[in-house]
């Protein structure tokens, strides 16, 4: 399908979002690299976002986008229909009680403040995840002894037909790094848990949780994140280093100096570049310990042709 047959497809349901053909994805992601996505939706609200979905052509592609910070949208953009979820409708935070309700577009560290903020405890965590909550749930993200799974009460999300689901926790699946949900649903808001706690000792450990983060991590950089994930019983950095892989570079990309589970857009690299470079790592890796590392940062799309 053309982006005028999508958008024609699309027309019937009378959406409220905005609908951008060819649009440019480079700039909504950390790494600053690839190429458009054929139609990009911006949904108003769950409604909205419902009757894009029901309306579509089943052969039409759906891929999810948050805050492009674990993201490599390949260099040749990505087919079909792109979802970035914004706004008011998903991007709203509410406590009540040890509750906390989070739009998918929030960033994780603004749900770790409004946590501090009203004396929950054991969502500090998030502060150190430079990403939006619809990741979070998609990946069980975690970082510094704290995981989704282990906060998450439930979750709401559309399906590919346009029809709401609520997931309690036991249906999203949880593993490391890992979500056993349906991969066609887009979450769309989600019920966090926490415990009562002294909101200046929950900020004081967020404070910690950053200048953790600022001493170990290029986050001044143009990246992505933690490339690959860590091996049972082992650190993907490690392996990185042991094979010779600190400071590698591939075209603009290079492994960080600073920390070698990171790639860089160091100088004008290209999606390719980037994605290429990993898989130099993983090889490297594989020929000096035997380990297959796998990837934690989602790659999207198609190649330039």
């Amino acid at each position: 399908m053309t982006s005028d047959d999508i958008l024609s497809a699309l027309r019937p349901a009378a959406l409220r979002g905005r609908l951008l053909p060819d649009h440019p994805l480079a700039d909504l992601t950390w790494f600053r690299v690839g190429g458009p996505a054929q139609v990009l939706f911006t949904p108003a609200d769950e409604e909205d976002l419902a009757a894009a979905l029901a309306a579509l052509p089943a052969e039409v592609p759906v891929t999810v986008i948050g805050l492009g910070s674990n993201l490599i949208v390949r260099d040749g953009g990505v087919p079909g229909l792109v979802v970035r979820l914004g706004g008011r409708a998903f991007g709203t935070i509410a406590v009540d009680g040890e509750a906390i309700r989070a739009g998918t577009a929030v960033p994780d560290m603004k749900v770790a403040r409004a946590a501090a903020e009203a004396g929950l405890d054991g969502l500090a965590f998030y502060r150190g995840i430079p990403g939006s909550i619809g990741g979070a749930l998609r990946m069980n993200a975690g970082a510094h002894g704290g995981e989704t799974t282990g906060v998450l009460a439930e979750a709401r999300a559309v399906d590919r037909g346009g029809v709401l689901r609520v997931l309690g926790h036991a249906e999203m699946g949880f593993a490391y790094r890992h979500c056993g949900a349906p991969a066609d649903l887009i979450f769309t808001s989600a019920l966090f848990r926490g415990r009562p706690g002294d909101p200046a000792a929950i900020l004081a450990e967020m404070d910690r949780v950053t200048a953790a983060r600022e001493a170990a991590q290029p986050i001044r950089e143009r990246t992505g994140g933690s490339t690959f994930k860590n091996p049972d019983g082992a650190k993907a950095w490690q392996l990185i280093d042991a094979a010779g892989c600190r400071g590698l570079v591939r075209g603009g990309a290079q492994v960080s100096e600073m920390h070698c589970n990171f790639l860089i857009n160091r100088d004008h690299a290209t999606a390719a570049d980037i994605e290429g470079l990993g898989e130099t790592v993983r090889g490297r890796v594989l020929a000096r310990s035997g380990v297959d590392l796998h990837w934690e940062i989602k790659r999207i799309g198609v190649p330039a042709r």
